[in-house]
């Protein structure tokens, strides 16, 4: 079961006997009331998108999917993301929209969990860091220092994240897939 914390882009659930991907979620609260989280759900069966709220006290059922590991190749919004099965090598695209909160961390040969349902992917569940390549930044200043604030950058996946002032183009930076923050520097 889960509770209203839980319900994140990419997990599945059951609703009214009906599995639902989550597209998009919000939190929210209001003065006095309640905790809330308004998502936006996929039906799994039919397709269709719906919108509903859930109350802080609303327990939730997790969806019956399984999960496969799979490679993520090459993707851009017109085509759909191509991922090819490490089982078997067959290969399989999913729509921009299914992908719409992930595609800024996926990087070619990336390995990943695939969410199937009734024999069909569904979504992605990814790591919850990666290491992306600083594409763009401005360069750094002699005397920068680790706790002297940051400085926005773009990836080679055009992910926008703001890094430590010692970073620079070409290095490779691991990122929070959830947050979309800065983790790290990583060498080697």
């Amino acid at each position: 079961m889960y509770t209203i914390t839980d319900l994140k882009p990419g997990r599945a659930i059951t609703l009214d006997g009906q599995p639902f991907l989550i597209i998009a979620s919000q939190f929210g609260r209001k003065s006095q009331s309640k905790a809330n989280m308004q998502c936006k759900l996929k039906n799994l069966k039919t397709g269709a998108v719906v919108a509903k709220n859930f109350q802080g006290s609303d327990k939730i059922e997790e969806a019956d999917v399984g999960y496969k590991r799979v490679q993520f190749l090459y993707g851009n919004e017109a085509a759909g993301y191509t991922f090819m099965n490490l089982d078997d090598y067959d290969q399989f695209a999913l729509q921009a929209e299914t992908v719409e909160g992930i595609k800024d961390y996926l990087t070619e040969g990336l390995e990943v969990d695939a969410m199937v349902f009734d024999g069909n992917a569904i979504g992605i569940k990814m790591p919850s860091t990666v290491v992306l390549t600083v594409k763009e930044t401005i360069p750094g200043v002699r005397g920068d220092t680790a706790t002297g604030g940051g400085k926005p950058a773009t990836t080679d996946t055009g992910l926008q994240v703001t890094v430590p002032l010692f970073i620079n183009e070409g290095e490779k930076v691991r990122v929070n897939t959830e947050t979309g923050e800065y983790m790290e520097r990583v060498t080697g």
